[in-house]
């Protein structure tokens, strides 16, 4: 009798399977998670993308330059039910976070693995360094994309172990939120692809189900293809340009020594037990997935963390490798080890994913075990990692440029335009600066090229330099405007260098037209 074929005589109805005292143990971890996360929530400020998503989920359609409309319409919900706090707008990636720990341990159950493996598979979900980050640091796409992968491997687990193709239909639904989410879930389709080609599941690529599951993907994808194709196909321009001139140049051999530190290492024993643990050879499609995915992603300049999604099929793989490995009696100390391993890393590296600390905390934390600010992209590092970094300095940014737009009489404050340099700023402004009167910023960066004003006098605007050389911005904007005055300068220690002394100058008599103000400042990136 094969290993599958055991697992079926034993195995409880679907529908009672999750009522167990084992789904009772993932449950727990799973809303462990919730307590982790909730204390923190609050901490430090909105992130620069939570403040441009905001302004993205005010402008509702069916695509964006930098990303599809999913995960904007649900910040838009969760903010029409529950308003604009950090606590309202992060507790959805939270409760995300924690359902892929609970659908991690699922998928150790299903692929044969008990009570041990489950525990451990949860467990590297909840610990993994990005995984943890990800589940309610901040409100992005990126949670959501994390679950949906990990929702759509355990749809696939349960089509090849228990036969039941008509769920291709399940799997093109969850496959097709994935890409009105994030484009990333392509990948999990090539890779998917790929490993079914290259074993003998290829038989599932000629089930009438599969097939209907791609069209109704496919269909659900269709309104979003119309947009970018009415709007010029802005993505491509973004995603070249996010490739190639933004990203920091990394090597494949980077991007491999990334996957360490962004979830661990015990995924390795699940990329092994899909290839050498015979029992599991069912399976094996996921072992090519996962090469060729890394393979897509390695040799196109991608940030290490754009892997990261796939991990939790390797978690639960690896929890099941491990407690076999560990019944043999010179391995029984893999299990304690194992779980040593996870806790651990996620334990010294919570701080570095989730705002725990205060921030002067957190920076001694940070010389204390000698860690350096790592790069994420082409432009220097600060005092903190991009991620924190960009929770700073954006209330204080905004006051500044409230006084300077205080500072002009009546009749041209009716008339300024507020103009910035990136959406971050852009959505800052937004944001925080109703309650000073301000009016919505204008910005050409990504999705704020498409909200163009309708009009602008050019007499007066405040405008914000390219860069933090004053003198630099200063000659550039006296090309276009008649008389340029430097009015204030931001200042804020914590926030990335390029935001924090930035000169913010009022600028009167343009040279140019908005029409052609906006045509040579374009740029999604």
């Amino acid at each position: 009798m094969s290993f599958l074929e055991e697992f079926r005589m034993n195995e409880k109805p679907f529908t009672r399977r999750w009522f167990t005292s084992d789904s009772a143990v993932l449950l727990s971890i799973a809303l462990l998670t919730v307590v982790v996360h909730v204390p923190a929530i609050q901490n430090y400020g909105y992130f620069r993308d939570e403040l441009y998503y905001i302004a993205c989920s005010n402008h509702l359609d069916w695509g964006y330059v930098d990303q599809p409309p999913l995960s904007l319409l649900i910040l838009r919900i969760v903010r029409f039910l529950l308003g604009d706090s950090l606590i309202a707008i992060r507790i959805l990636p939270v409760l995300a976070g924690a359902t892929i720990v609970f659908v991690t341990g699922l998928m150790a159950k299903e692929l044969g693995g008990g009570r041990f493996a489950q525990v451990l598979a949860a467990l590297s979900a909840m610990m993994a360094p990005l995984f943890l980050g990800n589940a309610g640091r901040y409100f992005s796409m990126n949670a959501f994309d994390l679950l949906l992968w990990a929702l759509a491997g355990y749809i696939v687990i349960l089509i090849v172990k228990n036969r039941s193709e008509k769920l291709w239909l399940l799997f093109g639904f969850v496959a097709g939120l994935g890409v009105l989410n994030k484009y990333s879930m392509g990948f999990f389709l090539i890779g998917l692809g790929v490993g079914l080609l290259l074993t003998p599941q290829r038989k599932q690529l000629l089930s009438k189900w599969f097939w209907m599951g791609a069209v109704l993907g496919g269909l659900m994808v269709v309104p979003h293809l119309l947009w970018e194709a009415r709007n010029g196909f802005p993505t491509a321009e973004f995603i070249h340009n996010v490739t190639y001139l933004k990203n920091r140049p990394t090597t494949a051999w980077e991007f491999f020594l990334g996957q360490f530190r962004e979830v661990g290492i015990l995924w390795l024993f699940g990329l092994a037990f899909t290839f050498v643990h015979k029992p599991a050879r069912t399976f094996r499609f996921f072992g090519f997935m996962y090469l060729a995915v890394f393979l897509l992603m390695a040799f196109q300049n991608s940030k290490a963390y754009y892997l990261s999604p796939i991990y939790p099929i390797f978690f639960a793989s690896a929890g099941c490798m491990i407690a076999s490995l560990s019944t043999r009696s010179l391995l029984g100390w893999l299990r304690p080890v194992a779980l040593t391993l996870v806790l651990a890393y996620g334990v010294v590296s919570t701080p570095f994913t989730i705002p725990i600390l205060p921030v002067d905390t957190y920076v001694s934390y940070q010389r204390f075990l000698g860690v350096t600010v790592e790069r994420e992209e082409r432009g220097p590092a600060g005092i903190l990692p991009q991620h924190y970094a960009d929770m700073f300095g954006w209330p204080e940014m905004v006051d500044t440029v409230a006084r300077v737009y205080e500072s002009l009489p009546p009749e041209e404050r009716a008339k300024c335009m507020i103009y910035v340099r990136n959406y971050g700023e852009a959505g800052a402004i937004d944001f925080f600066g109703a309650e000073r009167g301000l009016p919505q910023a204008t910005c050409t960066h990504n999705s704020y090229w498409f909200w163009k004003p309708q009009s602008w006098t050019g007499e007066v605007a405040i405008i914000f330099g390219t860069s933090n050389d004053t003198t630099e911005c200063f000659n550039d904007l006296r090309q276009l405007f008649d008389r340029v005055e430097l009015s204030a300068v931001t200042r804020c220690d914590y926030a990335m260098p390029y935001e924090n002394l930035r000169p913010i100058f009022i600028c009167r008599g343009a040279k140019l037209t908005l029409e052609q103000l906006w045509e040579r400042d374009k740029h999604f990136i």
